[in-house]
């Protein structure tokens, strides 16, 4: 199902876009709002970005994503943006986009009107957050005074010097709706900044389509692909997918390793640690190449006066890592999972490679990276390599 968005006609949007751009490029940043023959671009340069494309016959597509904002890129279960989308929108941008959960928003236009895919109204989508400065000619007229103030780095210490910028907007900003920007109009805003390039303004104004004799890039209707991978499962059932089945796992019969000095330096270790001075300690651990995390068993390690908070935890990950690489082997693998228990005289120890054990806790929202589980899979024989490995791939996750 569809819904409606209340969103300014798409040649508003895209006049105040080119303005934006064409201000920045004037003074040396030609790449956070720009156009170009796909359209006209907005990229912070740290994970949020958009994309608004004019095609003809009043149509238009506006797409994106903001890191800290487009829930809809993992929501739980999985939001499908581009169910009952038109026939003519960039499709294979849009599918690529899509597969790598990087697309937060998409809103057509088309026959008067945006549209986009009805989802609840508290799932974030990041639209306003990534292209707010757009979306009235107030955000617009702020931005074009950030471009002095925050970009060009030109203080106004005056209530008279703000409002010369904000006259200065207010034109540059009319002059580019009726497409008749010229250098002036850039002089009088941008000229307090020290690095204007007139030239580049204006050349970045005229492929916006903003200047006498010029109109903004349209781009051609794209195909609906007669498939696609949609995606069934989000990140998170994806991950508890893997999970349960690792659960169900049992361990292959695979030999002990050999007791190594490293496993003997670690019960060492766990007896000076135990609180009660008995030698009763308990290591409870997962690891994997990359990643380390601990629970607390029946006695954990205990703190020792005067150490720092993570010093404990420091010495154990140490430890563990070590007698991991020394229990490696190239056909059996890298154990995941660890438990030991020790006394004053002797110490039980426990290996996991293939399935999660029951001491281990799950709280269905933390757990080991599929990703990293990979590698450590793609580290051992065929042969030893448990059922569930099939499920890492991330195909799993989509339709067909």
């Amino acid at each position: 199902m569809l819904t409606d968005v209340d969103l300014p006609a798409p040649g508003l949007l895209w006049t105040r876009w080119a303005t934006i751009a064409a201000s920045l490029t004037g003074i040396g940043f030609a790449d956070v709002w720009f156009v170009d023959e796909r359209g006209a671009h907005h990229d912070d340069h740290g994970g949020s970005w958009a994309r608004l494309a004019l095609l003809d016959g009043a149509r238009a597509v506006l797409f994106g994503y903001d890191r800290d904002h487009s829930a809809t890129a993992a929501t739980d279960p999985p939001i499908d943006l581009l169910t009952g989308a038109p026939e003519w929108l960039p499709w294979d941008d849009l599918v690529a986009l899509a597969d790598d959960n990087r697309l937060g928003f998409v809103v057509w236009h088309t026959e008067g009107r945006w549209s986009r895919t009805r989802y609840r109204d508290d799932v974030g989508d990041g639209l306003v957050q990534t292209v707010g400065a757009v979306l009235s000619s107030e955000n617009t007229l702020r931005e074009l005074g950030e471009v002095i103030t925050e970009w060009g780095g030109h203080e106004l210490r005056t209530a008279a010097s703000r409002d010369e910028v904000r006259e200065a907007a207010e034109r540059l900003l009319a002059s580019a709706v009726r497409g008749q920007v010229a250098g002036e109009a850039f002089s009088r805003l941008l000229g307090r900044v020290p690095s204007l390039d007139l030239q580049a303004a204006l050349l970045a104004a005229g492929q916006g389509g903003i200047t006498a004799g010029t109109r903004p890039p349209r781009i051609p209707p794209g195909s609906r692909p007669p498939m696609r991978r949609v995606r069934r499962l989000s990140e998170g059932e994806h991950d508890r997918l893997v999970w349960a089945a690792m659960q169900d796992a049992v361990e292959l019969d695979r030999p002990s390793p050999p007791e190594t000095g490293e496993l003997a330096a670690l019960a060492d270790w766990m007896r000076g640690r135990a609180s009660g001075g008995d030698g009763r300690c308990t290591v409870l651990v997962y690891a994997d190449a990359t990643s380390l995390s601990a629970q607390p068993g029946s006695h954990p390690p205990a703190d020792r006066e005067g150490e720092g908070r993570w010093q404990a935890y420091r010495e154990l990950t140490e430890l563990v890592r070590s007698l991991r690489r020394a229990e490696a082997d190239p056909r059996y693998g890298r154990w995941l999972f660890l438990r030991v228990s020790t006394t004053a005289e002797d110490f039980e120890i426990s290996r996991y490679y293939d399935s999660w054990p029951p001491w281990w806790p799950d709280d269905g929202v933390s757990g080991p990276w599929r990703t990293n589980l990979q590698e450590e899979m793609d580290g051992r024989g065929p042969q030893w390599r448990p059922g569930w490995v099939r499920l890492l791939d991330p195909s799993v996750a989509f339709r067909p």
